[in-house]
């Protein structure tokens, strides 16, 4: 994905000769010099998320090369600065590494030695552009309230803008998913934008609780209900009174409770075991599934008439494989959070790592991600921090996507990251990527990407 040919390269010194024979050895490289003949002008030509290196004498007048890198690391301590010391200047190349220099060049130096150097430097600068990058965005998405849901492709742009409509209305909804989808945030999402946000959001996990005691569970009992109903209960449906019952895998509920579930959803009423008293209900009711329950009800495995009572509203959850270039923005997250709550450092994700997550097939979806961006933060230092150790096992289960698939979705994820970066702008992403305007729209149409679609998502956010 990396061109060359797009990176320019600062070049400083106040030697013309030196200047003109470094920059045309980049030039041969296929980089681009920008050259400069004292630091103050390097400076005030120096622009923010410089996607290059910076390349400098030490001795020069005026200001000199480390007064430059110190106002440089001020500045922007990522940005590699490569200084040139004089022969035998030693001294001067360990006080410029202890600064912050990314490395150094002894005059006289090799055309080889320059091109290494300054390649070594692109790809950290690189790295570090796209890990920034990626942590701004998810700064702008957890500014918002509540429970977020962390993706970019129009997959999950569809479900955030669902989301937000069903919210704003009273009425059950059904969720559809395979596990491991996020359902359960979905809920909670529904729940905290809505008005009911500040009342009981109570989860209820229906193949969880024995068939046995669902029934109180739910519905609550009286004193002496049944034997061992020692003392009155409060269910689940009264204690979520005002607020908001989530009944997740509500396809594993017994037939027998299905018939209660759907008068309590008729009549917005409970009547606790061993009660005939009816006690009125306040409640949004969420139902999630991994199932089809038109297909289960056809076949007698789910109540038709609860079936067409729970699907008023139907959300999707797209899977991990339906939104692959949300891939690495979520794992950024999950490292972050699990960085914080460990107390460990964030790992940076560097470019085999993102090939790594994107060639996996995730059959646990995003629970499967979240609990290896939380293994990598635990145990990455003692695997070198590489995703692939980490994923070696369970990628044998999975199947690894073919070398041109793994290619095409890295190059569509770091294209949906620069439309992101810069909200739509054509001109902006062609320079941040080095392509051609026609380049870029050929692979934007390639990707089922509209540059129009995010400028319409930074003007509503």
């Amino acid at each position: 994905m990396h061109d060359p040919a797009a990176t320019p390269v600062m070049l400083v010194d106040d030697e013309a000769h030196l200047r003109i024979t470094a920059s045309q050895t980049l030039e041969l490289a296929g980089y681009v010099p920008e050259v400069y003949e004292s630091a103050e002008a390097a400076l005030s030509a120096l622009r923010a998320d410089f996607p290059g290196v910076l390349v400098s004498d030490i001795r020069m007048p005026g200001m000199d090369g480390m007064a430059l890198l110190r106002e440089i690391r001020q500045r922007d301590p990522d940005l590699p600065v490569v200084l040139i010391t004089g022969h035998g200047d030693i001294s001067t190349a360990v006080e410029a590494m202890r600064d912050g220099a990314w490395d150094f060049l002894e005059k006289p130096f090799a055309g080889e030695r320059l091109v290494e150097v300054v390649r070594r430097g692109i790809e950290k600068r690189r790295l570090s552009l796209e890990n920034r990058h990626l942590k701004a965005e998810l700064e702008a998405q957890q500014s918002t309230p509540g429970p977020r849901l962390v993706g970019r492709t129009p997959a999950i742009q569809q479900l955030a803008s669902m989301v937000q409509r069903i919210s704003q209305v009273e009425t059950d909804v059904l969720l559809f998913g395979e596990t491991g989808t996020g359902k359960d945030l979905v809920a909670r999402a529904i729940h905290e934008r809505s008005a009911r946000g500040g009342k009981p959001f109570v989860a209820i996990n229906c193949g969880a609780v024995p068939e046995s005691t669902i029934e109180s569970e739910l519905f609550g009992h009286e004193k002496g209900a049944f034997t061992g109903a020692v003392e009155r209960r409060v269910g689940k449906f009264e204690h979520a009174n005002g607020g908001t019952v989530f009944l997740d895998e509500i396809e594993s509920m017994p037939l027998s409770l299905q018939v209660k579930l759907l008068r309590v959803l008729q009549e917005r009423a409970v009547e606790r075991l061993g009660s005939n008293t009816l006690i009125p209900l306040d409640i949004r009711v969420i139902a999630a599934t991994k199932t089809d329950l038109k297909a289960a009800a056809d076949t007698g495995g789910f109540r038709e008439d609860l079936y067409y009572r729970l699907n008023v509203v139907t959300l999707p959850i797209p899977s991990l494989r339906e939104r692959r270039e949300d891939i690495p923005l979520l794992f950024q997250h999950f490292i972050a959070v699990s960085a914080s709550r460990s107390g460990l450092e964030a790992p940076p994700l560097d470019g085999h790592g993102i090939s790594a997550l994107l060639a996996h097939d995730w059959p646990g979806n995003v629970r499967e991600l979240r609990n290896v961006a939380e293994r990598y933060v635990l145990l990455g230092a003692t695997c070198d921090y590489r995703l692939e150790t980490l994923l070696q096992g369970a990628q044998k289960d999975s199947g690894e996507l073919p070398l041109a698939q793994q290619v095409e979705l890295f190059e569509k994820s770091v294209i949906n990251h620069a439309l992101v970066r810069y909200q739509g702008c054509v001109p902006d992403i062609c320079e941040r990527l080095g392509v051609p305007r026609k380049t870029l729209y050929d692979k934007l149409k390639k990707h089922g990407l509209k540059a129009d679609d995010y400028r319409h998502i930074a003007e509503t956010e």
